[in-house]
């Protein structure tokens, strides 16, 4: 089975693989995972992957010919090593050198927004609401906030590598300063933590995102409102920026806070203000893949 899709989804916690049978047919021949440990360091995470790829090779009787992994971070096109992962033991190691030194076959490594537009685009929302477009831009909202571009079925990594990385753009400087050691940056306005902190500091109270929107929702808080409209005031300015510079047909929002339904009325009325149009055409769209979007656009990698 020649065409079948090998992907690795490389997380934090845990390793994910998959056999697809191919780009036509989505179907798991293959999925399972094993514990990241990334404590241990990076040579037991290599060994991880390693144990992983086994175990489907077994399991599946099949032997790859190339394996798409989808990394926290990004491989530095220049340095060829690895950069801006919150796995830190990845951080500065030639992975995709080593992968393929160890595996003995080509590898392609993509970061975990740039796998959530591609499968998308090839198998999700993006395929079946706007067939044809030529541009998804995917977004991750949770705990940080990422960004990927997919342009004709390709990923577009960009000069730097850090094509879409709209986490790190300048939003607002309210969100005060962010861990890469800037101010005011998109992740430290609109990631769950931020809209966290920003009810924290207008109540006094601890209280997890879930539950301020569903104080909002009951009409109960006038905190937990304020601090859904602020999100929604400023996703929209952040993705007139986007869509102002690159224009996409299609903007899939994935995440835990991407699944917040005032994004996709409130948010896009935002949108229509900040917008350098007069009109917003662009698709807005929840992803359908769910958590299988990492590891199989992973997988689409080498197709």
């Amino acid at each position: 089975m020649n065409d079948a899709l090998w992907g690795i989804d490389l997380g934090g916690t845990k390793i994910e693989g998959v056999i697809l049978e191919s780009l036509e047919n989505a179907t798991p021949l293959i999925r399972t995972r094993v514990d990241t440990e990334a404590s241990k360091g990076y040579d037991h995470i290599l060994g991880q992957i390693a144990k992983l790829i086994t175990e489907m090779k077994e399991k599946s009787g099949l032997t790859p010919r190339a394996i798409g992994f989808g990394t926290p971070g990004v491989l530095d096109p220049t340095l060829q090593t690895m950069k801006n992962s919150n796995t830190t033991a990845l951080n500065g190691k030639p992975l995709q050198k080593d992968l393929e030194a160890l595996l003995n076959l080509p590898v392609v490594l993509a970061n975990g927004a740039n796998g959530l537009a591609l499968a998308e685009t090839h198998w999700g929302v993006a395929k079946k609401e706007t067939p044809g477009a030529r541009m998804v831009f995917g977004i991750i909202m949770g705990s940080g906030v990422g960004g990927g571009i997919v342009i004709d079925g390709k990923i577009w990594n960009g000069r730097h590598g850090i094509a879409g990385e709209w986490g790190h753009s300048f939003l607002d400087e309210s969100g005060g300063p962010c861990y890469c050691g800037k101010v005011g940056c998109v992740e430290t306005v609109i990631s769950g933590p931020a809209l966290e902190r920003f009810y924290t500091s207008q109540t006094g109270n601890s209280v997890k995102l879930k539950e301020i929107a569903a104080r909002h929702r009951a009409n109960s808080d006038p905190a937990a409102t304020q601090t859904i409209n602020r999100m929604c005031h400023f996703f929209g300015k952040g993705v007139s920026a986007i869509t102002n510079m690159l224009d996409p047909d299609v903007i899939v929002v994935g995440g835990g806070v991407g699944n917040m339904d005032e994004l996709y009325t409130l948010g896009l009325e935002a949108l229509k203000v900040f917008i350098f149009n007069n009109r917003v055409e662009v698709s807005l769209l929840k992803p359908l893949l769910g958590d299988s979007a990492g590891v199989f656009g992973a997988a689409a990698l080498v197709s």
